[in-house]
């Protein structure tokens, strides 16, 4: 098990970028995937980008295709969220999972396939 915190969140006007990071604690983060999640208000939780444990694969659903890059540093233990060109549909919390998984194949997308959650950190985006 690991717990993960997020940090980062904020109020950005469209267009500007944030960065969320997620610190995680235990001895085995280089084992883990990692993914990030969003949910907006009245809606359900949404993929957002998600990273193998070597940080060799990364995954991004279409909506935050070629504006939102992943990246992680197992030296420091923490996973972090580019987010640029933001928009006002971005506006979420975003959460951090981990899966304590070593392949490629561990269901990036997939809610249910992470066991450890963050408690989340808001992004508002205005317009």
């Amino acid at each position: 098990q690991v717990q993960l915190v997020e940090s980062g969140g904020g109020l950005v006007q469209a267009g500007g970028s944030l960065r969320l990071s997620c610190a995680a604690s235990g001895r085995t983060f280089s084992s883990y995937a990692m993914g990030w999640f969003r949910q907006a208000p009245g809606k359900e939780h949404e993929f957002v980008a998600a990273i193998s444990w070597s940080g060799g694969n990364t995954y991004f659903a279409d909506s935050v295709k070629g504006r939102f890059t992943i990246s992680r540093d197992n030296a420091k233990n923490t996973v972090s969220l580019q987010m640029n060109s933001l928009k006002p549909e971005d506006t979420a919390v975003y959460y951090c999972a981990a899966r304590d998984d070593m392949t490629t194949s561990w269901g990036a997308g997939l809610r249910d396939k992470y066991d450890n959650w963050g408690q989340g950190t808001q992004v508002t985006v205005s317009s």
